[in-house]
């Protein structure tokens, strides 16, 4: 993943994501930002009968506000890699827009552009 620097908007996506993921001890959080500056925060959602990544909820609470574009997501993990049914999700509204990934304590791990 390539690094680059952080918008100060930007910046509030990867804060946003570690306050979800914070708030529930869940393990990832997420963040969004729409076509109009809206941001959508999420959590990873691990029932028996249902199991969301937090940027796939992220993404879906943008869409069914009426958001038709991301500007930029962000997600706070501890994994190694950007899971994938999180970033198709993101593509689906956002074919290169910036995917920052960040580890638990807010650094900044890597950007997925593709």
């Amino acid at each position: 993943m390539p690094e680059i620097a952080l918008s100060a908007e930007d910046t509030k996506l990867v804060t946003l994501a570690r306050s979800a993921r914070a708030r529930v001890g869940a393990a990832e959080g997420a963040a969004v930002r729409d076509q109009d500056g809206r941001t959508y925060a999420a959590a990873t959602v691990a029932l028996p009968s249902l199991s969301v990544s937090a940027l796939q909820l992220a993404v879906a609470s943008a869409a069914s506000s009426g958001a038709t574009l991301i500007e930029a997501a962000a997600v706070v993990t501890e994994a190694d890699s950007l899971e994938s049914a999180g970033q198709a999700a993101v593509r689906d509204l956002a074919p290169t827009s910036p995917i920052h990934v960040a580890g638990p304590s807010g650094a900044l791990l890597g950007t997925v552009t593709a």
